[in-house]
């Protein structure tokens, strides 16, 4: 290891640009870590704007919690990468999880300048289906989403062909809370004459069908 570090430090020297040299590192280790199904063995600092919003994101953040952030982020650094995916169209990395810690950057400059104008990223591979569902369980599991959004995401998933019982599945609901969540928000509209207890028989049968 010793041999390995010192061949680093020589190579580092003759680098120009040592944060590139070191995500290319990075992107080695990755290819032959035996840990590499999980996107947090390989995080990359990119430059701000390679990196961009979704339009789906439910997640909303009080300015309190806002300035909250920036104060951990300040006194910590970054301690949770972003979490996105390449869109080989607009050649930028999108965001999945992670909007509001990229918003810090650009909203502080002493944050903006300490990384560098970077920001720390790790790139999982989902189609949109599953990008939007993964935005929703980060959200989830932090116990914080909006109806609203998530009322877009489910509309959206429906749209591009999803079934009630997958949705459930990929976003961790309850049949019974997917139906409510029909029926408050525009949704309503769609499912005149819906039976609740009907409706949450169908969910759970094939969800449970999906499971066998």
């Amino acid at each position: 290891m010793e041999k390995l570090k010192e061949i680093i430090i020589r190579m580092l020297d003759e680098v120009p640009d040592k944060i590139n040299f070191f995500n290319e590192i990075r992107q080695i280790l990755f290819s032959l870590s035996p840990e590499k199904a999980n996107p947090v063995d390989r995080v990359l600092w990119v430059p701000m704007d390679m990196v961009k919003a979704n339009n789906y994101n439910p997640n909303a953040v009080a300015k309190q919690e806002m300035q909250l952030l920036y104060t951990s982020i300040r006194e910590d650094g970054y301690t949770q990468p972003i979490v996105t995916i390449w869109s080989e169209e607009e050649q930028k990395y999108i965001i999945v999880d992670g909007f509001h810690r990229n918003l810090i950057a650009r909203m502080y400059k002493d944050i903006a300048q300490r990384n560098s104008g970077r920001l720390p990223i790790v790139v999982i591979d989902k189609d949109i289906n599953d990008r939007m569902a993964s935005t929703v369980r980060h959200n989830r599991a932090r116990g914080k989403h909006s109806v609203d959004g998530m009322t877009n995401i489910i509309y959206n998933m429906i749209k591009n062909g999803e079934s009630d019982a997958v949705i459930c599945r990929k976003l961790g609901m309850e049949p019974l809370e997917l139906v409510k969540l029909k029926h408050i928000t525009g949704f309503a509209k769609m499912f005149r004459n819906y039976e609740y207890s009907k409706a949450i028989k169908e969910i759970v049968h094939h969800t449970n069908s999906l499971e066998l």
